[in-house]
C-alpha cells in the first residue's frame, strides 16, 4: 500500500537557515516544528528531508559534517517521537540543472520510490519556491512558509507550478489545514 508523506526542505523550514551551516552542533530548530511533525505523524504521514547543498561544493561544508548533521537531526527528531526516514542532498551549485537539486524534482522522486510513497496524497515544504516547483513536478502538494520573502514573488503573472497549495508562517500553522486539506 502506497504511504502519505511529507518531504520537508531543511533549512529555513525544520531548522534556523544558517547559510551553509557546517557545525552539527550548531542546529537550532524551528518553533513548533517537533509539535507539528507529531501532529503529522498522528494524521498518518511518513517524514522525509530533501535539501539543496551548494555549500558542499564551494568547500564551505563537508560532506562527513552534512552527514553527521542530518544525523543529529534525525536523533533529535527520534527522541520527540518522530521518524525521519531518509535525508536526501543535492550537493551541487545553485546554476547547475541537475535532476536531484530543486526545483527539479529528483530527491522527492528518489524519496517516493524508496518508501513506496503516493505523491497525491503528499506534500513537499519549503521555503522558496523551487520547494514548491519541486513538490508539483514530483506530483505532490506544496506548502511555502513565509519566513523568507519569496511568497511575495507570487503576482497574477506567477506560472501555475510556482503557486503553493498552502502559504504559512510556519510549519506548526499547516497543521490543522493539512487534515483538512488530506
Amino acid at each position: 500500500m502506497k504511504k502519505k508523506a511529507i518531504i520537508f526542505d531543511r533549512d529555513g523550514t525544520l531548522i534556523v537557515d544558517k547559510i551553509y551551516l557546517n557545525d552539527p552542533n550548531a542546529i537550532e530548530y524551528l518553533p513548533g516544528v517537533f509539535e507539528a511533525l507529531r501532529d503529522f505523524r498522528d494524521q498518518g504521514f511518513i517524514f522525509c528531508v530533501a535539501t539543496n547543498q551548494s555549500g558542499v561544493p564551494r568547500g564551505l561544508v563537508d560532506v562527513k559534517n552534512l552527514n553527521q548533521i542530518h544525523e543529529v537531526i534525525r536523533q533529535d527528531f527520534a527522541k520527540e517521537g518522530v521518524d525521519i526516514l531518509s535525508f536526501h542532498s543535492a550537493p551541487y551549485m545553485t546554476d547547475s540543472n541537475h535532476f536531484m537539486r530543486k526545483p527539479n524534482p529528483g530527491m522527492l522522486l528518489e524519496a517516493i520510490q524508496w518508501h513506496n510513497i503516493d505523491p497525491a496524497q503528499s506534500w513537499m515544504f519549503g521555503d522558496r519556491l523551487t520547494d514548491v516547483i519541486a513538490g508539483h513536478r514530483a506530483g505532490m502538494r506544496s506548502v511555502l512558509l513565509r519566513n523568507t520573502d519569496e511568497y511575495k514573488k507570487i503576482g497574477v503573472t506567477t506560472p501555475q507550478e510556482s503557486i503553493p497549495e498552502l502559504i504559512c508562517d510556519q510549519v506548526i500553522d499547516s497543521c490543522s489545514k493539512i487534515k483538512h486539506l488530506s
